[in-house]
């Protein structure tokens, strides 16, 4: 019914991100565990900006993005 909204939009995106982290970690998973658990960890950051779970780091990329510290 008519154009999703920004919102879904949105969770749209980062629920394509997530599953795309999750393919690279079956594909990484046997090779190299350090890359694997960083492509968990971005499927979970990507899962936590659908339900608003947000963690140390995303604060501080907040933090440094908005905010002009050391310049």
């Amino acid at each position: 019914a008519g154009s999703p909204s920004l919102t879904q939009s949105r969770h749209s995106l980062h629920l394509g991100d997530c599953a795309a982290a999750l393919a690279r970690y079956g594909r990484e998973r046997r090779q190299d565990l350090g890359l694997a658990a960083e492509r968990l960890r971005l499927a979970r950051r990507h899962l936590g900006r659908i339900t608003g779970h947000v963690g140390a780091e995303d604060v501080l990329d907040i933090i440094f993005r908005d905010f002009c510290v050391g310049k």
